[in-house]
């Protein structure tokens, strides 16, 4: 038992990675697989089922509870972002430093390739008997099971909207629950109001191109669909869609924070500085009083 616990102790320090930085991206890796592996599972069940297996509010409430484990499994280690818009926006405030920014996006990108990478591993079997087993178009499509793509209704400037909206809507529900500030959530439910706040996005959003909302959930995915046998289109379909969930978000980001910021964030902020210098201050006037009543004493003594 002894001779267990010293081998794996040494594993442990053989594989230990002492980079911060590098140590929160890896748990960004894990977290953004965890998102994708599960929220792109339901849609493998519906689509590949033909709906006997799934229905658009079960793929709603799988991303939610998704968003919900990925942030417990790397929350303690990285913040449990899962999405670079959400580290975008907190580099914005001064919460977190601009290095991390590109780190977070990569790896995030990198563990939503792998998450779909296991979905597609997964359902290979189930995917080869579905009619049109790789088309990117059409009734019979499944590049969407992976990446998100537009209704046939929706042209690109409201799909860039739709992507817009969506972001900023997520980023002033999750810059309410991480404001301390603000009715700070009790610890440990972080995860479960933002998964919540994912959800309602989804049961709301969802309709026009899938509420990707995240520009490494819908990346990832759609690199590994164009290595894996669905091709280029995944890339030119319908004008360069892909574009949309990629940039749309940041910009929707920048909107969020700055609404959050004016509407709330600004005031609780200032509320609370407000009552610290008048705590301060009446700290200094206890202990100017304090002086002077010993002064006081000193001279009745003398």
């Amino acid at each position: 038992m002894g001779r267990h616990k010293v081998f794996l102790d040494k594993l442990s320090r053989s594989f230990q990675v002492r980079n911060l930085l590098l140590r929160q991206a890896m748990a960004e890796c894990l977290g953004t697989l965890i998102l994708v592996m599960f929220g792109c599972g339901s849609v493998a069940q519906l689509v590949l089922s033909g709906g006997s297996h799934g229905m658009f509010l079960t793929v709603n409430f799988a991303f939610g509870f998704a968003a919900t484990l990925g942030i417990l499994v790397c929350g303690q280690v990285s913040g449990g972002h899962l999405n670079p818009a959400v580290t975008f926006a907190l580099c914005l405030l001064g919460r977190e430093r601009w290095r991390k920014f590109p780190m977070y996006f990569l790896f995030q990108t990198i563990g939503a390739f792998f998450g779909s990478a296991i979905i597609f591993a997964m359902y290979y079997d189930a995917l080869w008997d579905h009619p049109g087993s790789f088309n990117v178009t059409g009734p019979n499509a499944t590049a969407g099971i992976f990446a998100t793509y537009p209704a046939n209704h929706l042209t690109i400037v409201n799909g860039f909207f739709d992507q817009l909206i969506g972001t900023a809507a997520l980023i002033v529900c999750i810059l309410a629950i991480v404001d301390p500030y603000n009715n700070p959530i009790p610890q440990g439910l972080e995860a479960f109001t933002v998964g919540f706040v994912v959800l309602v996005i989804g049961l709301s959003m969802g309709f026009n191109s899938g509420y990707a909302v995240n520009p490494a959930r819908d990346l990832g995915p759609r690199l590994f669909t164009a290595m894996a046998g669905w091709g280029s289109e995944v890339f030119t379909v319908r004008n360069g869609w892909f574009l949309v969930p990629i940039f749309a978000p940041f910009l929707g980001t920048i909107i969020g924070v700055i609404i959050y910021q004016l509407m709330v964030g600004f005031h609780v902020e200032g509320e609370a500085r407000d009552k610290k210098s008048r705590a301060q201050e009446n700290v200094r006037l206890t202990n100017v009083t304090a002086n002077d009543n010993s002064k006081e004493a000193t001279k009745e003594v003398h």
